[in-house]
């Protein structure tokens, strides 16, 4: 046999063999391994029951089934796990993270506490696109939209920091439309809000219109009638909340000016971001697409989708690779839209 066909041949073997080899070493990479997900909430909060409930499924769908178990790191409206993910957990595929879908707010108009890039964190996926609206007590002597933007004494609404949802949306609203709010920040999570709600602390909160539907207190509120929402942030009407009238609705009445509108448009790209899993920055590409494989198979477990509709939770996912590119897009923006954000957000 000639000696050129002889080299090729052990030259495709060897090629042959080191892929094989790759393949293997990949695909055996998570067996007898442990996954953390690390999430920026408290235990019952709606990102960590999702988390929770990722945790439980997705495992089996990646190659050797490793265990996957949910660790709460909470801290400056999920900046600490965001932080930690980034910087400080290594980049093998062993540590996600579960974090608020704004926090890139931060990162864009510079705050010192932020030592992450947006863009740079691995995306796997969201299982559900949010959009927010704001509940507020009945008994609140605020009954119109109106009510609210000529109050002497404006409503108070409870947040966790200023990347959280309770503190940014009402922020949007006053700087659209010119509704009045006060923000009182500094709560550990969503429920502690809500307890301040009930308590008469805040009378109001901002959040996504899913976890209002999705569990207590608020199935009771609404029956109730302890509680009603009073706008939302989507273009069009949700189903649930039809006599609500949403933002855009509310800039077209008031003719909010085009800046405005885009600045809307930035700040409420969070609600398509959702409630991201996100790895560190420089995971192998390899662990990146069976991460993301993992969890787009488990979009489709029956099992897995019994459970969200057992919870009555929604499913309208985005993927890892989506995620990605609108994660580049929302920290790329030019100078006058992050100065209309720093005044938002107070800066």
């Amino acid at each position: 046999m000639d000696r050129r066909i002889c080299a090729l041949i052990v030259a495709i073997s060897g090629f042959a063999l080191l892929a094989s080899v790759a393949h293997a070493t990949t695909h055996d990479f998570y067996k007898g391994k442990t996954v953390r997900i690390v999430v920026g909430f408290p235990p019952g909060d709606v990102f960590d029951l999702w988390a929770r409930l990722f945790a439980n499924h997705m495992g089996k769908q990646i190659p050797g089934n490793p265990e996957i178990i949910v660790q709460n790191m909470t801290g400056a409206g999920t900046m600490v796990a965001a932080n930690y993910v980034h910087n400080v957990a290594k980049p093998d595929g062993l540590t996600l993270a579960s974090i608020i879908r704004s926090l890139y707010f931060d990162q864009l108009v510079g705050r010192k506490e932020v030592q992450f890039d947006w863009s740079k964190f691995t995306w796997i996926g969201s299982p559900v696109q949010s959009e927010l609206h704001m509940y507020m007590r009945t008994d609140a002597p605020y009954k119109t939209i109106e009510d609210i933007r000529m109050a002497a004494e404006p409503p108070k609404c409870g947040s966790q920091a200023t990347g959280d949802t309770g503190y940014f949306l009402p922020k949007l609203f006053e700087e659209t439309v010119g509704l009045k709010f006060r923000i009182v920040t500094g709560y550990p999570g969503g429920q502690d809000i809500d307890l301040a709600v009930e308590r008469g602390e805040v009378q109001c909160r901002a959040m996504t219109i899913e976890a209002f539907f999705a569990r207590e207190p608020f199935q009771t509120w609404r029956k109730t009638g302890f509680v009603r929402s009073v706008i939302q942030s989507g273009r069009k009407r949700d189903p649930k909340l039809p006599d609500v009238p949403t933002l855009y609705e509310l800039m077209d009445q008031y003719k909010a000016p085009e800046e405005s509108r885009r600045l809307a448009t930035v700040i409420l790209a969070a609600g398509v971001i959702g409630r991201p899993i996100i790895g560190s920055p420089g995971i192998p590409p390899d662990r990146v697409k069976i991460l993301r494989d993992a969890y787009a198979k488990t979009l489709k477990d029956p099992e897995f989708l019994a459970e969200v509709k057992r919870r009555k939770f929604e499913l309208d996912p985005t993927s890892g690779e989506e995620l990605e590119a609108l994660a580049k897009e929302v920290v790329a923006q030019p100078p006058e839209v992050i100065e209309r954000m720093k005044k938002l957000l107070g800066m």
